[in-house]
């Protein structure tokens, strides 16, 4: 058996972040997947993103349920918090841990096995009370660990490896966080980290329930020809809405961007979205306007990538419950046993309501 591991000697002009760290206190485990597996490439954009946002690893907490796309939390963020839960039940676990402690940064990473199909009500319930935190979807369209069968995602007429056609509807996990209240909703390529970085990038930095799509080809059973999930399809369909850079507050950046109208979007804890626009007539605040857009789109079979929907005045989880600003698990004895008193307070409360 061959054991292979990360070198520990890093060059002396190894980049550093504001923090002092460098892109290898980011990562984790060599990864086990397929050699040129798209999730590989999502794992390298979270990595380069907590990175560039001076993240301090521990805290991060990552959660996953089962599947390829849930092994991936053990090959980035090596010094965080993780959870690796059962099929499809990442998202209650998440609420749980978030409600317990708010000071973390909650990273939930799944497939569209795993939140599509088993964990689809979990899905739901997560988007629509605005848990905090950062949802992110690998999407292949296929059941990678039990040898390739289409997934809920797979888009009706696709072909599989062995010419099997698909004639179910998909799901899109996209239209349907917008229609459950998701607060950030944006999709892409795992081909392409120009624009997935910046988009998980906002995400971590927006406050309310963040989902990002990311298609994923699976280079082992829906790479070929007839499936709209391969490398070469996405690249030819991919319709990009706008482009995103993050810019924080504390630091001064200047970028050259093409012609066209910029948007400036304040978020809350004082970082810029600027996102340029591709499409003049595309307004990324517009929860309508968004589903209908991809709805337009879908049918002439494109494929819809950026940030498609952003609310920047939303609010999360914690503010509607109005619990406490300690953590929970801070409490002492007298805060969470506050005595007979306030029992019976609390009772007499709900006799008259």
């Amino acid at each position: 058996m061959t054991y292979l591991a990360k070198p520990k000697l890093l060059r002396p002009d190894t980049p550093k972040n504001a923090l002092g760290y460098t892109k290898r206190d980011y990562e984790g485990a060599i990864s086990t997947l397929c050699a040129g597996c798209g999730h590989d490439s999502i794992s390298a954009s979270i990595v380069q993103a907590c990175f560039d946002l001076d993240i301090e690893p521990h805290r991060v907490a990552k959660l996953s349920g089962i599947g390829c796309s849930s092994k991936t939390p053990d090959y980035f963020l090596g010094n965080s918090h993780g959870f690796n839960t059962t099929h499809g039940r990442m998202p209650s676990v998440l609420t749980g841990a978030a409600l317990a402690n708010r000071d973390l940064l909650y990273l939930g990473v799944s497939g569209d096995g795993d939140s599509a199909s088993i964990g689809i009500g979990q899905f739901a319930h997560a988007m629509r009370r605005g848990v905090n935190m950062v949802y992110i979807v690998e999407n292949n369209g296929v059941y990678g660990l039990t040898k390739g069968q289409f997934s809920a995602t797979a888009d009706k007429g696709s072909k599989s490896k062995r010419g099997v056609v698909n004639n179910d509807s998909p799901i899109d996990l996209v239209t349907l966080a917008l229609q459950l209240g998701a607060t950030y909703v944006a999709r892409s390529f795992s081909g392409d980290k120009e624009q997935l970085i910046p988009l998980i990038k906002g995400a971590m930095r927006h406050r309310g329930s963040a989902l990002i799509d990311v298609i994923s080809p699976c280079v082992t059973f829906n790479n070929h020809a007839g499936s709209t999930r391969s490398y070469d399809y996405v690249r030819e369909h991919n319709e990009a809405v706008n482009r995103l850079d993050v810019i924080l507050p504390r630091d001064k950046i200047t970028a050259t961007y093409a012609p066209g109208e910029l948007r400036r979007i304040v978020q809350h804890d004082g970082s810029i979205l600027h996102l340029r626009k591709l499409h003049e007539e595309y307004d990324p605040s517009d929860r309508v306007g968004a589903m209908n857009y991809l709805q337009e789109r879908a049918a002439l079979g494109e494929i819809v990538t950026g940030l498609i929907y952003v609310d920047s005045s939303a609010e999360e989880l914690h503010r509607y419950l109005n619990t406490v600003e300690t953590p929970l698990n801070q409490l002492g004895v007298a805060e969470l046993c506050p005595g007979s008193e306030a029992l019976e307070a609390l009772n007499e409360s709900l006799r008259r309501g």
